[in-house]
């Protein structure tokens, strides 16, 4: 009888032609896998290791979360303390699931446990040493000054420096960690034959990785709150970011109780039980809301830039998304119905999203220039309205209505300013074809059925919109809405032709401050911190529109 070889009886099983199944499919997704590494992931990364930098131009000494700090205050602490809470939740949500699957499907998944701790210290391993490794990387730089700049000298250089005596150890444990990693899974695969073998590995891992990423966050956040409270009693202060910390997160939790009592209070069956779930519920949010409010104060050490450009860019994103979806959905409205020139005016109105955003910008520039002889200004004075600066006007367009009718109004109530109320119309103008576009498409798909039987039935035409086109429209008004609220968190090109400095700083969105601090002032780890600041504001606005309004959607 002819022996078979190794690989023959691996993969002729059932077990190896899955086996192979998976592994051809590894291997179709690895190159797209190691693009996505090296161009999305590794410079996320790497702007993290520079935020945590004193860089400028060259990289400086490691200042943990000192840039963080000069941003937002002592809110760093409280923020990277609650990601090694949520890392730490992360941790128990894994665990709930691996539960429910050995509830399910009456397992025992405790064997995976090996492989998967192996695999997380592996991944560990290779954190040790990328950060280990790129320093040295990076100080390629300063030894081929004076040098013939060649492939083969930087090989070297390259070669020396993952080879030196502070990165060599951290690629022997990745190589240890690895190894070993595959053999314990190789072993617990033979050894313990089960459908979801792999599936228990990788859902162990994930836990394990969490639990060491919320023990390093919170011991990191611990060591910089120490350190922070040594350099302040040296100078005679008190930061006061335990107080602020205990109070902040105490507030927290007595929202999230507050929430869940809410949540319990439609399910009581009795009235008395009903009342005092909802009291609780108030006395708890009242009371969290209350613990909460040392936050405007924890800010108030912040970069005085930074809030000024959330205030704008905040006044940029109230103004643009709503006014763009109300027009647009009116628009789509009407040009869904059969009339004479409709597919005329659905190109016209695209036509501003196609024209190139630096050209369109640089025509409403100068349609609201300052000048008297301007288009905008020339049609003030025909109305027998006053002439504007516009673009270089700091101040709230709520003040210049105010004065005009000789009234005032406090400071807060100024409402964003003249200057950056024209690139809000520029915004609108832009996109209103572009989300009227998408309604189109979103009404095409409402059954024709449904609006015709409501009219039967006796409804208005107000009350088929209400009642049916309205909620039928929701999966689109959530995309546009998303991509919205992104969208102008974003922006910076247009509003860069439109900067003034006359406007004193009102147009200058968050992105614009980043961009600043890092081309202008090259101050790049600042400018890196604030990045991932605002990408925080941004995820968080994802996700609370996500609660809020992707609950409501109706996806038929």
């Amino acid at each position: 009888m002819e022996k078979k070889s190794f690989f023959t009886r691996t993969f002729t099983t059932r077990r190896g032609r899955r086996l192979k199944e998976h592994l051809t499919a590894y291997i179709f997704i690895a190159p797209a896998s190691i693009l996505i590494f090296i161009f999305g992931i590794f410079p996320v990364f790497f702007a993290l290791y520079v935020s945590l930098h004193r860089w400028r131009i060259v990289r400086g000494d490691m200042i943990g979360l000192k840039n963080y700090v000069t941003a937002i205050g002592n809110l760093s602490y409280v923020v990277a303390f609650f990601l090694g809470l949520g890392a730490l939740a992360g941790v128990y949500f894994i665990v709930k699931h691996i539960l429910k699957m050995k509830r399910e499907q009456d397992d025992q998944p405790w064997p995976a446990i090996f492989p998967g701790l192996s695999f997380a210290l592996m991944v560990f391993a290779f954190l040790n040493w990328f950060y280990r490794a790129l320093p040295e990387v990076l100080d390629i730089a300063f030894k081929v000054r004076g040098l013939e700049r060649n492939e083969i000298v930087f090989r070297d250089f390259l070669l020396e420096a993952l080879r030196s005596e502070n990165v060599l150890p951290a690629w022997r444990i990745l190589l240890i960690t690895f190894l070993v990693s595959v053999v314990v899974s190789l072993i617990i695969l033979r050894v313990w034959r089960n459908r979801r073998n792999i599936d228990y590995q990788a859902f162990f891992s994930l836990g394990f990785i969490a639990l060491g990423i919320s023990i390093g966050l919170l011991t990191f956040t611990l060591k910089e709150v120490s350190a922070a409270y040594a350099t302040a009693l040296e100078a005679g202060t008190d930061p006061g970011i335990w107080p602020q910390l205990i109070s902040i997160t105490s507030g927290v939790i007595l929202l999230i109780a507050g929430w869940l009592f809410w949540r319990r209070a439609e399910k009581q069956h009795t009235d008395r039980s009903f009342w005092l779930h909802v009291l609780a519920a108030l006395i708890l949010l009242v009371g969290g809301w209350l613990l909460i409010g040392e936050i405007p104060m924890t800010l108030a050490n912040g970069d005085k830039k930074v809030w000024d450009g959330l205030k704008v860019t905040a006044f940029f994103s109230l103004g643009t998304v709503p006014l763009q979806l109300i027009i647009s959905i009116f628009l789509s409205v009407l040009l869904f119905q059969k009339l004479v020139g409709s597919n005329i005016f659905r190109i016209i109105y695209f036509i501003p999203y196609v024209t190139p955003a630096i050209a369109s910008a640089a025509v409403f520039q100068q349609m609201f220039s300052n000048r008297h002889t301007a288009p905008v200004n020339m049609l003030l004075k025909a109305l027998g309205l006053p002439a504007q600066q516009w673009l270089f006007e700091p101040r709230g367009v709520f003040t210049l209505i105010a004065d005009y009718f000789g009234k005032t109004i406090p400071a807060w109530a100024a409402g964003p300013s003249l200057a950056m109320s024209v690139i809000i119309l520029h915004s609108i103008w832009t996109f209103v074809g572009y989300n009227t576009v998408i309604y189109l498409a979103g009404l095409g798909n409402i059954p024709k059925e449904l609006n015709d039987s409501a009219e039967v039935d006796g409804a208005s035409g107000w009350q088929v919109f209400r009642h049916i086109t309205f909620p039928l429209l929701s999966p689109t008004t959530y995309f546009l809405s998303l991509i919205g609220v992104i969208g102008t968190f974003k922006a910076f090109n247009t509003i860069w032709i439109f900067r003034s400095n006359l406007a004193l700083g009102t147009t200058d969105t968050f992105s614009l401050v980043i961009f600043i601090e890092f081309f202008e002032k090259t101050r790049y780890g600042y400018a890196s911190a604030m990045a991932f600041v605002l990408f925080g504001i941004i995820l968080a606005l994802t996700l609370v529109n996500n609660r809020i309004q992707g609950s409501r959607v109706f996806y038929g």
